[in-house]
């Protein structure tokens, strides 16, 4: 079988709505099994100049579908001459994650996507789960083999009211519980902003600073 095939994501990636922005965080470790194949994995995508996805499940599923989701909104604004709403972008990547799982194959893909973006009404962030089911999160939301110890964060200290400074520091200390916690989560936390300007990913010493002061 193909070593591809074998690697998954056992991983904690996170979301958070805040004010005037979406927040992601992941960390950066992904396992074949008990084996750390690979320390510096990047779970969060950036697919355009204003959707970013998280990334949880079978590697190569993951980097299949990140590519058709790419071709497809490209596709879909050229033929409709405007940018694709978040919803209509979380609809279309759904559609892919269900028509995947129900192929027929000996290998069924099993991929969990947080993806947020900005449009003309403001930013949003949807869950997509490996089943090709759709939500949208107004609060906050968690997946992978982590996801229970950052959720136990999220409800003791996140509020509406939140701040994008204080989103990010929030997702850091949230991932790095679940990192402390999970051998499948580790190596590093990757972070993200969605807001009006578009997306922006954090510098790794932004991070560091953010974990240090949490």
């Amino acid at each position: 079988m193909d070593d591809k095939k074998l690697m998954k994501t056992g991983t904690t990636t996170v979301g958070l709505v805040a004010k005037d922005a979406i927040v992601l965080a992941a960390d950066k470790r992904a396992t074949a099994g008990n084996f750390i194949a690979d320390k510096k994995t990047e779970k969060i995508v950036k697919i355009n100049d204003y959707l970013a996805l998280t990334t949880a499940g079978s590697v190569s599923d993951i980097q299949m579908i990140t590519k058709l989701i790419r071709a497809e909104l490209a596709l879909k604004d050229i033929r409709t001459d405007r940018e694709a709403s978040v919803k209509e972008a979380s609809n279309l990547l759904a559609g892919i994650v269900y028509g995947n799982i129900r192929r027929l194959s000996m290998i069924p893909s099993v991929v969990h996507f947080l993806i947020a973006g900005k449009d003309d009404s403001g930013n949003y962030i949807f869950d997509i789960y490996p089943d090709g089911s759709v939500t949208k999160i107004e609060k906050f939301v968690a997946s992978g083999s982590g996801s229970m110890f950052a959720y136990g964060i999220f409800e003791a200290q996140y509020n509406k009211d939140i701040s994008q400074d204080q989103a990010v520091e929030l997702a850091v200390k949230a991932v790095n519980s679940a990192m402390q916690r999970d051998s499948a989560s580790g190596d590093g936390i990757d972070v993200a902003v969605v807001s009006s300007q578009g997306v922006k990913k954090l510098m790794t010493k932004q991070v560091e600073k953010t974990l240090k002061n949490s």
